[in-house]
């Protein structure tokens, strides 16, 4: 029997047409009732910040009655505030503007006491003063000192509750001096500070052409070297104790002009003599250390500092740095400066991650004592917080 002719297939069906999407035109925002919103979250964050501070009050008289500010006031605590608010940070705002508000909040409640004195390398408009103000917030009361020194001995007299001084730079290393008074102060490392810091060449008239000579710290003139080989090689170079201190002497001419920080230039009334920053290094950083007069508690993330002499003998460098390694703890970095007890002596500056109350950190330090003829520990501190 013959196959029946397969049917035709019937024709596919045209596609129907997409509706056009349309949605509903989005009004604008009337901006009389954006700034009213604006005014009620300004209202309610006004009023939780007199409520924080009702509270920092209330934590002063649990301590009791306390003999100076300084007895209130607890760097650890600040530093998990302070991680905590980088923690639950989902922006917009960055990290470090948020870590700077509530730094400041912190820094008013804690003066409800009374401020802290806090002793710097002045005068006024230094890097230094930059990393007070970054660590201890603008309600500390800053006292600008002539050198180094004297910060250690004014907090070593109580004159000032604590004092921030310059430890290393990014680019150019150890600053020596501040490690040699470790070598002989009592004085314990309470917290660090790590400041961007960026170079400017500033001028009372603003004009590369104007300038004969330049002022700056001997850090600066070796952090700006490229630039200033480049584009003043003939202009003389006066070294000075403080970028400041060359802002205030470069304003009294115009042939002159000083490196130094955007502050400096605004305290001393000098221009800038190129817009850009003319440090070798972009990420020029530099660490500050805080001095005071005690070792506080554990943050949950610090760093502990040693000084350690040495016996003169073979291997004891290794000596010095297994029991570090057997108790799994990490070395952040080692200097060695003369001990100036003895010629050909040395001691190493240790920083080790972790607390001096960790178990681990005892255990290493009690072997350590064996191999070595001092060890002193010179603090444990919050590492900085970014």
């Amino acid at each position: 029997m013959a196959n029946k002719p397969a049917k035709p297939k019937a024709a596919a069906k045209p596609a129907k047409k997409a509706k056009a999407e349309t949605s509903p035109a989005i009004a604008a925002p009337v901006l009389s009732d954006v700034r009213a919103k604006i005014d009620q979250i300004d209202r309610s964050i006004q009023s939780l910040i007199a409520e924080r501070a009702q509270f920092a009050h209330q934590v002063g008289k649990a301590k009791g009655k306390l003999a100076a500010a300084v007895d209130y006031y607890r760097p650890e605590r600040e530093a998990q505030v302070l991680r905590m608010v980088v923690d639950r940070n989902e922006g917009p705002l960055s990290d470090e503007l948020l870590v700077h508000v509530f730094r400041e909040i912190m820094s008013a409640c804690l003066a409800q006491q009374e401020p802290l004195k806090i002793g710097y390398l002045g005068p006024e408009g230094t890097f230094s003063q930059q990393a007070v103000l970054k660590h201890f917030g603008r309600s500390a009361l800053g006292l600008p000192l002539a050198s180094i020194e004297e910060v250690f001995q004014e907090v070593e007299a109580g004159n000032a509750d604590f004092g921030v001084v310059p430890v290393e730079n990014s680019g150019q290393g150890t600053i020596q001096i501040t490690l040699d008074m470790f070598l002989t102060s009592n004085l314990k490392i309470c917290g660090e500070v790590e400041l961007r810091v960026q170079q400017y060449l500033m001028s009372r008239s603003g004009r590369l052409e104007d300038v004969e000579r330049v002022y700056g710290h001997p850090q600066s003139f070796m952090q700006t070297s490229s630039w200033l080989r480049a584009n003043l090689p003939k202009a003389e170079k006066i070294p000075v104790s403080s970028n400041a201190e060359g802002a205030r002497r470069a304003r009294n001419a115009d042939d002159a002009a000083a490196i130094g920080g955007e502050s400096a230039g605004h305290v001393y009334g000098l221009k800038k003599v190129v817009t850009k920053p003319i440090q070798n290094d972009a990420d020029n950083t530099t660490r500050f250390l805080v001095i005071g007069r005690n070792i506080f508690p554990g943050s949950g993330h610090d760093r502990t500092s040693v000084l350690v002499f040495i016996h003169d003998k073979p291997g004891a460098l290794f000596d010095v740095l297994s029991p570090f390694a057997r108790h799994g703890i990490s070395m952040n970095r080692i200097e060695s400066r003369p001990s100036h007890n003895a010629k050909w002596e040395y001691g190493f500056f240790i920083d080790l991650a972790g607390h001096v109350e960790d178990e681990a950190m005892q255990a290493a330090l009690a072997e350590l004592k064996a191999h070595s003829a001092q060890i002193k520990v010179l603090g444990s501190y919050p590492v900085a917080v970014p």
